[in-house]
């Protein structure tokens, strides 16, 4: 089964940016689904952004315009691009991947069976 690492979590000052890469050991993210998840705190965890194996990209609407997901091929990667970040965007960063067949790719935790450890993401203002 595959295992995800994610990368590129840190500190930077509001108004800052950040890359989050996530990988897969024991298989390649760009056969799956893909899913980027948050835990921010006081509140459960929610989907941030998903790419689908076709492409089609969906978005938190509220994070939308800040943020951009997509597939590195050449580190077979998925990326999650966030600028602008607000201290509200404090939290504990998740890949997740799909490795099941078939549904339509959605940012629900219950479409994923896929998980990684998360990377936290710290903004100060």
């Amino acid at each position: 089964d595959m295992e995800l690492r994610e990368s590129g979590g840190g500190s930077v000052e509001a108004g800052g940016s950040l890359r989050l890469s996530c990988v897969g050991d024991g298989d390649t993210v760009s056969r799956h689904s893909m899913g980027w998840f948050r835990q921010v705190r006081g509140k459960a965890r929610e989907g941030v952004a998903s790419v689908g194996l076709d492409g089609h990209e969906m978005y938190l609407d509220s994070l939308r315009g800040r943020i951009a997901i997509s597939r590195d091929s050449a580190t077979d990667a998925v990326v999650l691009q966030m600028n602008a970040l607000k201290p509200e965007d404090n939290g504990m960063y998740y890949c997740a991947a799909r490795t099941l067949v078939g549904g339509s790719c959605q940012i629900t935790e219950r479409y994923y069976n896929r998980w990684g450890q998360g990377t936290q993401v710290t903004v100060s203002s």
